[in-house]
């Protein structure tokens, strides 16, 4: 990726914070923020398809990391704020960067495994079909196969990053929830906790964009460890020197979401929801390897650094 200047959105989030960081520390490159906060060098709604703004001519990269996510919509509404931020959003930075008298060379889109839309399975590529249902999901398929397109008919280098579990300092979702839940001892193991996910440390994402960013592409991206549940438990307790989460029977968690089941919303466990934790969720990046050299960092070491 040529040290340029590169517009970056989602820079006040998470990853995208990580991001920025790592790139301005690690190439000669001019990054340029583009979000609602005042915090942005731009500020600017992406998901307003009525507002335009001038960017500045010269941009060579995009990294497109602001999205909705970590939320489960509880009324049409909050299901729509999907498509707004995550499709409809996606398309109007399109559009801002069309104004330009000079396309970007390169654009990099930070995307989801949901896409896949599979909660149990083992080493899953690229070539899986999209069938994810959820809003999130569904939003991010659009925008794929948005960028897709554009790109292709602006002769530009695209680059989609479909991330599993993001794991880091204070990182958000399902591995930040579990983080806060062991530390005030309000999580609980099931069963022989032996179902294995797919994760990867956020500043290898950060790592990863400039090496892939020239070559575009599909591709998944994890640690290629793949830890279980209790391995994340025993690195986090230990890591946070708590006592190890209580164990619960399988059957016992059984009863439990049966009887969330019929609770509804309200219920921290159902049946739904006891399925994916004892399922192995697991995603194939040997594509990414093919491209670029790069060895990731095993998540469950950088948490022992890192709690």
């Amino acid at each position: 990726m040529n040290a340029d200047k590169i517009l970056l959105t989602g820079g006040s989030g998470f990853l995208g914070r990580i991001v920025k960081t790592y790139l301005e520390s690690s190439i000669n490159a001019k990054i340029i923020t583009i979000g609602r906060g005042s915090d942005n060098d731009i500020q600017f709604d992406i998901s307003d398809s009525s507002s335009t703004i001038k960017l500045p001519e010269g941009i060579n990269t995009v990294i497109h990391a602001a999205g909705k996510a970590h939320v489960v919509p509880k009324t049409d509404k909050e299901a729509k704020d999907f498509f707004d931020v995550n499709f409809l959003g996606t398309k109007n930075l399109c559009n801002q960067l069309n104004r330009l008298s000079i396309l970007p060379k390169y654009f990099v889109f930070i995307s989801t495994v949901a896409v896949y839309g599979v909660d149990e399975g083992e080493m899953i590529t690229e070539d899986h079909a999209l069938i994810g249902n959820t809003p999130y999901a569904k939003s991010k398929i659009l925008a794929e196969e948005y960028l897709l397109t554009w790109a292709k008919s602006n002769n530009m280098t695209l680059t989609i990053l479909r991330l599993p579990l993001v794991a880091g300092p204070g990182a958000p979702g399902n591995l930040g929830a579990m983080v806060n839940s062991i530390k005030k001892g309000r999580y609980f193991s099931i069963g022989k906790a032996n179902a294995r996910k797919s994760v990867i440390w956020a500043e290898d994402v950060a790592k990863v964009i400039p090496l892939v960013a020239p070559v575009g592409g599909v591709y998944n991206i994890t640690d290629g460890f793949h830890p279980s549940f209790k391995e994340l438990e025993t690195i986090i307790a230990d890591g946070l020197k708590v006592k190890m989460p209580f164990a619960i029977p399988s059957f016992v968690a059984t009863l439990m979401a049966g009887v969330g089941d019929l609770v509804g919303k309200r219920s921290p466990i159902n049946s739904s929801k006891l399925r994916k934790i004892k399922s192995t969720l697991t995603f194939n990046d040997s594509k990414l390897h093919q491209v670029i050299n790069w060895t990731p960092s095993p998540v469950v070491e950088k948490l022992k650094q890192n709690l």
